[in-house]
């Protein structure tokens, strides 16, 4: 409570101390259309100077979600994963009558005034994005939660990316694999980075020494099929490549694969490899693609159901669980795991 207020702040208060109306507070504290982000962000400092009591607000029900996916993955590479968890996200919002719009953004894109024209009660946000990017999406007062990634603070849905990671490893350990090669993607995308820690641990709980030239990530600034390619072909000409291959997600594994084949090595019997994700296309290769399986509608569910929990403190972190599905990429007839 202010000193200048003894008795509760109220939205009278708010609106002299501001100079605006008090239909201007109304809507500015219900995050409601027809305001300007700078009068929004001013009417929200000016109740937090004088102890305005949020509480007192009672929760907007959602009935408009906006489903934001980073540009950057808004691409072929990236759709048999998102589009799923768009899917599980549609199927959500229809059965609690919430209206979903789907935008493609990035952090050039002016993403406030997309969000005004949308005018959605609630945020969800798929796939990496930059912390500032955030900020700014936080900052219109709207309830947000993150789908495939986490950030201190938000509340987040991700599958068990480090036991995805840990899972894949130890089975290529277990087929007697000694070479063990990692791809991953950027390592600031959370789920990359946990994929990679799995990965590691399996490999120190084996006793295997990490060799840094079998852990690789895909080059900056070029496009993810080059990557992929460029990544591979560089495990491929080391003077001891590696007989195994994890792939950070399936449509890096079944570049590999490709890769592997035109430089006439055998999969599996030469080389072994499995991806993440369990995508549509992981049977289709040249061999059925072992990998780990993720809900991906499940994810897309979750993500509209902790919106639908309303704020909570501190951020809720929900992770769904993985499961290896063992495939010919990997393992042949006479397989018998090593003990």
């Amino acid at each position: 409570m202010n000193p200048d207020y003894p008795a509760p702040v109220t939205i009278r208060d708010l609106a002299k101390h501001a100079g605006v109306s008090t239909g201007t507070i109304s809507r500015a504290l219900k995050n409601e259309p027809g305001l300007t982000e700078h009068t929004r962000q001013m009417v929200l400092s000016a109740a937090r100077e004088l102890g305005y009591d949020f509480c007192k607000l009672r929760r907007k029900r959602i009935r408009r979600l906006a489903f934001l996916l980073h540009r950057q993955h808004n691409t072929a590479a990236s759709s048999p994963f998102y589009s799923p968890v768009l899917h599980g996200a549609e199927e959500a919002c229809r059965k609690q009558g919430i209206v979903l719009s789907f935008m493609a953004v990035g952090p050039a894109d002016g993403v406030n005034d997309q969000l005004r024209m949308h005018a959605p009660d609630a945020i969800v946000c798929a796939g990496f994005f930059e912390p500032e990017l955030l900020a700014a999406l936080r900052a219109s007062g709207k309830p947000l939660v993150l789908i495939d990634m986490k950030l201190r603070g938000y509340s987040s849905v991700n599958p068990d990316n480090h036991m995805g990671g840990y899972l894949a490893t130890r089975h290529l350990v277990q087929l007697g694999r000694e070479r063990i090669a990692m791809i991953s993607g950027s390592l600031s995308h959370y789920s990359v980075r946990e994929r990679n820690r799995g990965y590691r641990q399996a490999l120190f709980e084996a006793g295997m020494l990490a060799d840094p030239r079998l852990d690789v990530s895909l080059p900056d600034g070029v496009d993810f099929e080059t990557g992929a390619q460029e990544a591979m072909q560089s495990l491929l000409s080391l003077p001891h490549p590696p007989d195994a291959v994890f792939c950070y997600n399936d449509a890096a594994a079944l570049v590999a694969m490709r890769c592997a084949l035109a430089a006439g090595l055998s999969v599996p019997y030469d080389l072994s490899i499995a991806g993440f994700d369990d995508i549509a296309s992981a049977v289709l290769g040249h061999r059925p693609l072992t990998t780990l399986r993720v809900d991906k509608k499940q994810l897309g569910a979750l993500g509209v159901e902790l919106l639908l929990r309303g704020a909570q403190e501190p951020a809720l972190e929900k992770v769904a669980p993985v499961e290896l599905v063992v495939r010919a990429s990997t393992v042949c007839e006479d397989f018998r795991p090593r003990k």
